[in-house]
C-alpha cells in the first residue's frame, strides 16, 4: 500500500511528496496558534538530527522524552528515529522513583523536558542518573538548555551524514523503548521496532477514513503508543495535527480547530455524555420533551439501518432538533472518534452513533504497538459491544482458558534486557499472550469478556 513507507520517519517525506501540507503540525504559542508545515517538520528535525550527530549521539542510543504533547515532541522524535537512535517516552506524571529507574535501565544520555516543573523534577533525579549527559527543555526557562541549541550544534554541517545513517536505518531496528505501569513490580520496557509501529500504522489506515486536509485534535498523552501511532498515521495521510493545550482546554481547542478525527478514552466520552445531560435536565416544556425522546431514541441505536425505516426517520428528526447540538459541542465537524483504553459502554457508543458522532472502539497493548482489533464502517465492520475485527495481517486466536493471543508484524521485539518475562508472554510459536479473555464471533468480531490488563492503557 506504502511501498516507500518502512520506517517511522519516512511518514514525514511521504506526506512531503504525495500531500504537500501547508499545515502538517499546530500547536499554541502564548495563546495564539502557530502553524508548521511539511516542509518546516522535515527541515526542522534535520537540523537536530545534525546537532544529535554533531554532540556525538549514535545509532542504538537512548534519548529520553517527558513532555506534554506539543510539535516540539514530534520535531524531536523525528531527528532521534532518522538517525537510528531511540526514543524513550516518559510519563510526565509517573514519580522520580519511576523516572529514576527508567532512565537508568535505559542508560539515556539525553533528557529533554517540556517545562519548568518537570525540569525541577529532573534535577532532583539527575544526580542518581549517570549516563545523561545533559538535560534540554521545550519551553524558554532562565538557566535552562533549550533543544533549538542542539540544532545550532548542528547548523554549519550538511545533511548527508544524516541521509547516509538514514539509509542504514532498518525497519526492524529499535525505534522506541516504551515502560509500562510499574503497578506490579518495576516498569518493563516494551521494545518495539520501526516495523512494529509502521505496520501499525498501514494496516489502520483503512479503519481511518479521513482524507488529507482534514483536521486531527491531539490531546491524550503522546508518550503512550495509543496515540502516538495515530500521529504517525495522520501524518502519513496528510492530516493536520493540531494539539491541545492542555486536558483543561480540550473543549475551547474544539471550538477553535473543529476537528475531522481525534482520539479518545471511555470516561472523557462518558464526561462529555454526562455534562450535556445535566443541560439537558435544565430544559423546560417541549423543548424537555423533546431532548429526552431523542435521548432514549439514541439509546435502541443499532447501526446499518437495522431498527428500520421509521426509526430512520424518526433519527434524522432528533439530529436536526438535537444532536446537531451535540456535533457543534464538538466542533461541528467530527467524522470519527477513535476509543480505547478500557471498555465503551454500549449505551454510550449507541447514543454517540445515534448522534451523528461515530465513536470507533478498539483494543490493543503497547506490546502490540498498539492495535490489534477496531470496529469501521467499510464492509459492516462495526458491532457495538465489540472491539471490532483484527487489523490486517494481524492473527487472533483463543486458547483453550479463553486467552487472546495474537501474532503479527505489530508485536513487540521483547522486553528490554528481560528475556525471562518476554519467553512468559511470547510462546515458541510467536504467539503473544495478552492476559485478556475474549471470544471471537461468527463473523469475526473480537469481544473482550475479561480483564487482566487495561486496554489502550494511556495513564502513567
Amino acid at each position: 500500500m506504502y511501498p516507500s513507507v518502512s520506517r517511522l520517519f519516512d511518514v514525514m517525506y511521504y506526506q512531503q511528496k504525495a500531500y504537500p501540507q501547508r499545515i502538517a503540525l499546530a500547536g499554541k504559542e502564548n495563546g495564539k496558534w502557530v502553524y508548521h508545515s511539511i516542509t518546516d517538520y522535515i527541515d526542522t528535525a534535520c537540523a537536530l538530527s545534525r546537532g544529535l550527530l554533531a554532540m556525538g549521539i549514535a545509532p542504538g542510543d537512548k534519548i529520553a522524552m517527558i513532555s506534554n504533547n506539543r510539535p516540539d515532541w514530534n520535531f524531536m522524535d523525528m531527528a532521534i528515529l532518522q538517525i537510528g537512535a531511540v526514543n524513550v517516552p516518559i510519563y510526565p506524571t509517573a514519580s522520580e522513583a519511576d523516572w529514576e529507574f527508567i532512565i537508568n535501565d535505559a542508560e539515556a544520555k539525553l533528557v529533554l523536558v517540556s517545562d519548568s516543573d518537570l525540569l525541577a523534577k529532573i534535577k532532583r533525579v539527575l544526580p542518581k542518573t549517570p549516563t545523561v549527559k545533559e538535560v534540554y527543555t521545550f519551553n524558554k526557562i532562565d538557566g535552562a538548555r533549550h533543544y533549538t541549541e542542539i540544532a545550532e550544534m548542528g547548523k554549519n554541517q550538511s545533511n548527508r551524514p544524516v541521509e547516509d545513517i538514514m539509509q542504514r536505518v532498518q525497519p526492524g531496528d529499535l525505534a522506541t523503548l516504551i515502560y509500562t505501569s510499574g503497578t506490579t513490580g518495576t516498569p518493563k520496557g516494551v521494545m518495539l521496532s520501526h516495523e512494529n509501529i509502521i505496520s501499525n500504522v498501514v494496516n489502520c489506515t483503512p479503519r481511518f477514513p479521513v482524507d488529507p486536509g482534514k483536521k486531527a485534535l491531539s490531546f491524550l498523552p503522546v508518550c503512550h503508543i495509543y496515540e502516538r501511532m495515530l500521529l504517525y498515521l495522520y501524518t502519513l495521510k496528510g492530516v493536520e495535527i493540531h494539539f491541545a493545550e492542555s486536558m483543561d482546554t480540550i473543549v475551547a481547542n474544539m471550538q477553535e480547530v473543529r476537528p475531522h478525527v481525534f482520539t479518545a478514552v471511555p470516561r472523557l466520552l462518558e464526561k462529555v455524555y454526562d455534562r450535556i445531560v445535566a443541560k439537558g435536565r435544565e430544559l423546560t416544556g417541549i423543548k424537555k420533551s423533546l431532548f429526552f425522546w431523542a435521548l432514549e431514541l439514541g439509546h435502541q441505536f443499532e447501526p446499518f439501518g437495522a431498527n428500520g425505516a421509521w426509526y430512520e426517520f424518526r433519527l434524522s428528526i432528533a439530529r436536526k432538533l438535537i444532536f446537531k447540538k451535540w456535533q457543534e459541542a464538538l466542533g461541528g465537524e467530527v467524522q470519527l472518534v477513535a476509543s480505547g483504553s478500557a471498555a465503551l459502554q454500549p449505551r454510550l457508543a449507541r447514543i454517540f452513533h445515534a448522534a451523528g458522532i461515530p465513536v470507533m472502539e478498539g483494543y490493543g497493548l503497547t506490546e502490540t504497538s498498539p492495535v490489534i482489533s477496531v470496529n469501521q464502517f467499510a464492509d459492516e465492520g462495526l458491532l457495538i459491544g465489540s472491539v471490532g475485527r483484527p487489523i490486517a495481517h494481524t492473527t487472533v486466536k483463543i486458547a483453550a482458558d479463553g486467552e487472546i493471543l495474537v501474532k503479527g508484524p505489530n508485536v513487540m521485539l521483547g522486553y528490554y534486557k528481560q528475556p525471562e518475562k518476554t519467553a512468559e508472554v511470547i510462546d515458541e510459536e510467536g504467539w503473544f499472550h495478552t492476559g485478556d479473555i475474549g471470544e471471537i464471533t461468527s463473523d469475526g468480531f473480537l469481544k473482550i469478556t475479561d480483564r487482566k490488563k487495561e486496554i489502550f492503557k494511556t495513564s502513567g
